[in-house]
């Protein structure tokens, strides 16, 4: 059995919790391209899936530098889930590059 980073309180499927670990993995690995194809995926089949967008967040504000994309799709996970505090915490960090 995998050991996922977060517990599974958003009931994925296996097959969704191992994609989301490889493109973690790809991410780590600074196969950014195909990380981000994975996750547009993901987003594609369900496009409310929360640790899918703060994965697409993640990539786009820590690796990629697209600060405007992290931010909205941080608010969209904040939109899902208002109490969510580290996609707060996350969009505050990039909120300052595009004000």
């Amino acid at each position: 059995m995998t050991n996922h980073a977060f517990e599974n309180t958003y009931g994925l499927t296996n097959e969704q919790l191992e994609r989301l670990d490889e493109a973690e993995d790809l991410m780590l690995k600074g196969a950014l391209g195909r990380a981000e194809t994975m996750l547009l995926e993901m987003l594609e089949a369900d496009p409310e899936c929360i640790p899918v967008l703060s994965n697409l967040g993640h990539l786009y504000g820590r690796y990629l530098s697209e600060f405007e994309n992290a931010v909205n799709y941080y608010n969209k996970v904040l939109e899902l889930e208002p109490d969510n505090a580290w996609a707060r915490d996350a969009r505050r960090r990039y909120l300052r590059y595009v004000e």
